[in-house]
């Protein structure tokens, strides 16, 4: 068993003396002081759907932990809902939030010295928070996931979140009456878990299981069905083993890891803030990752999951043929995995699939195979160009037409453009840019679902491209392009970007550019000036004053 850190500080001397008596008001008792001390970092709250069921998972972690030996002791860390705050001033603080987490996650668990973590989440910005917390700790870490929300129901349709955001604009082009966009509402989130596509939520807990550092099987599980406490339990178990063989997070998290956390994103369809999340990670893990690390997997990683939000299937339809264990086997047995990466139990990747069916059940359609893939290459692309020199994020599969050339229609702000869009002012072959919403230019980098979901229920989603220096939800699909760099606020040719101007997108080619020459370009460049930080105090002008470029993962700890 490894030297434990906390029960050193609380055992050696009589100094030592005060630590016990406060903890002995907590329930240690003498036999306690010298078992490790495992933290439950808990995300519990009533907030969003994604979080609300949280508290139960910490408890059976909690009583598992114990019983395995080990001292667990709760503390709690922050969420917000992306979905609630969405088209809002307050989404400017989601990704901040992601910053919050982590730090609170690695204060708590550094003063109080303790021996290992288990951070339970469920919303977007929970999972990268904490996983960022876990990398920079670098102890026996685990991540428990809370579990993914069940599809809504209506007129033979399966809703999510984004259904909601949809119907918004198809009622104000016409396309529905008010009745059905309130039926809409009112079935797209029966209960509690995380939104039910492969959004950013299961994303990023599949990009975990993938990477070793979650239970297998355990990135798609449903929040209200009894397996996930099991897996919470189970969780607890697994990371006192950890704990005494002394297996910390960046024995995990590895150059391997994270190829195989982007390589499983890419067969499933993942969200594009992925790009963001892992880069960030690894910033913490200390593991060299770049944007075009993305591009050169995503060249060989054909997409076999047919799933929302550009797909027909939910999560929990993923979950009942297999899950991320079953994308993982066939990926494995293609070449595509690193089965030598080491995961939280001590096993390897391809150790843990052994037992996985080679193939997926023959009656479903849901993971296709690879001779019959939706896309014989993965989604997310890295585009370049006068537009993004330093890079930018596309998804480019469930669309038809991967190219665009037009007039560009420039908004400061995500609300003016959403108010555009509503108002019919947005047409066929329109390219829409969103500026000064980047990282530093928000700040916070918010998420441009309400414009793009408006242009999706709108019947212009095949028609009309949209450029961000913000971001997308996992929700987003069509014609976008996201992560913009550099961003407007530090004079990103996107700031340059003029109403009328010529904009070309092209995703065969990997371009993003405005058809403006090079020395009409240095003209508007010498006439810009920064605009004044919009927020004077508080965390948002904090966070602006750290945040570093999307193209490196918007971290505020960034090391010179």
């Amino acid at each position: 068993m490894t030297e434990n850190r906390r029960s050193r500080m609380i055992t050696e001397g009589p100094q030592r003396s005060p630590n016990r008596a406060m903890l002995r008001a907590v329930g240690f008792r003498d036999e306690d002081f010298t078992k490790p001390i495992v933290g439950v970092a808990n995300a519990h709250s009533t907030i969003t759907p994604c979080n609300a069921g949280l508290g139960p998972l910490a408890a059976r972690a909690e009583t598992a932990i114990r019983a395995a030996g080990a001292m667990p002791q709760i503390f709690g860390t922050i969420t917000i809902s992306d979905g609630i705050s969405m088209g809002t001033e307050g989404m400017k603080f989601s990704l901040v939030s992601r910053e919050v987490i982590a730090d609170s996650i690695e204060t708590v668990v550094n003063a109080q010295r303790m021996d290992g973590i288990l951070a339970v989440g469920g919303c977007d910005k929970n999972m990268p928070g904490a996983m960022i917390a876990l990398a920079r700790l670098d102890i026996p870490s685990i991540f428990v996931y809370g579990g993914t929300i069940k599809p809504g129901h209506h007129h033979g349709r399966d809703l999510t979140i984004v259904s909601a955001f949809e119907a918004v604009g198809q009622y104000s082009a016409g396309r529905i009456d008010q009745q059905e966009l309130l039926e809409v509402e009112r079935r797209a989130c029966p209960g509690a878990g995380s939104c039910g596509g492969m959004y950013t939520a299961n994303t990023m807990s599949s990009a975990i299981e993938a990477m070793g550092m979650s239970l297998p099987g355990s990135s798609t599980m449903a929040a209200e069905d009894a397996e996930k406490a099991e897996n919470a339990a189970r969780s607890g178990e697994v990371l006192v083993a950890a704990i005494r063989a002394g297996r910390t997070a960046r024995q995990i998290l590895t150059r391997q890891a994270f190829e195989n956390a982007i390589t499983v994103i890419m067969a499933l369809g993942g969200s594009t803030n992925a790009v963001l999340h892992l880069l960030a990670i690894a910033d913490a893990a200390n593991v060299p990752l770049t944007i075009d690390d993305f591009e050169t997997i995503r060249k060989r990683v054909p997409v076999i999951c047919d799933l929302k939000p550009s797909g027909s299937y939910v999560a929990t339809d993923l979950h009942r043929v297999g899950g991320v264990p079953q994308v993982m086997k066939m990926l494995l047995n293609a070449g595509l995995l690193h089965g030598d990466a080491l995961t939280i139990t001590g096993q390897t990747i391809a150790e843990t699939l052994v037992d996985v069916p080679d193939l997926p059940p023959a009656d479903q359609d849901i993971i296709r195979p690879f001779d019959a893939p939706l896309y014989a290459q993965g989604h997310l692309a890295i585009l370049r160009g006068n537009l993004a020199e330093e890079g930018c994020v596309a998804k480019i599969t469930g669309i038809k037409y991967p190219s665009i050339t037009g007039p560009a229609r420039v908004f400061d702000a995500e609300e003016a453009c959403l108010e555009a869009i509503l108002a019919g002012k947005i047409a066929a072959g329109d390219v829409v840019v969103i500026r000064y919403e980047g990282p530093k230019g928000g700040p916070g980098m918010r998420e441009m679902l309400a414009p793009t979901s408006a242009i999706i229920g709108a019947g212009l989603g095949d028609s009309v491209g949209l450029i961000t220096d913000g971001r997308f939800s996992g929700g987003t699909y069509g014609l976008v392009v996201g992560h913009v760099a550099p961003e407007a606020a530090v004079g990103g040719t996107i700031a340059l970007v003029e109403e009328g101007d010529s904009i070309t997108i092209d995703a065969h080619e990997l371009l993003l550019q405005v058809n403006v020459s090079d020395e009409e370009l240095a003209r508007r460049r010498a006439a810009w000036s920064a605009p004044a930080p919009r927020y004077p105090r508080g965390v948002l002008a904090k966070y602006a004053r750290l945040v570093s470029s999307a193209s490196l993962g918007a971290v505020t700890d960034l090391a010179e």
